[in-house]
């Protein structure tokens, strides 16, 4: 298991070693058979993840504010006494 590396895509040879430039090439080569690798989430599931992510956001800023506003008055009457 200590020798277990990462599948390299067929079509992409092994660069050892050369110029940067050849470097970069074979970097970006891998990085666009990655992508194509990749399975894009459809509309739907983008449009299912915005919704949960604002309304989490909205749950969240509620949660603080009401917390924020309860915690003021603690103050403001036990330790400041007003």
């Amino acid at each position: 298991m200590a020798n277990a590396r990462p599948e390299r895509h067929a079509s992409v040879p092994r660069v050892q070693s050369g110029q940067p430039e050849e470097r970069h090439g074979h970097f970006l080569a891998e990085a666009w058979a990655e992508l194509k690798k990749v399975e894009w989430p459809g509309q739907n599931q983008v449009i299912q993840g915005t919704v949960v992510v604002l309304v989490a956001c909205v749950v969240v800023g509620a949660y603080l504010y009401v917390n924020d506003y309860v915690w003021k008055h603690v103050v403001s009457k036990v330790f400041l006494g007003q």
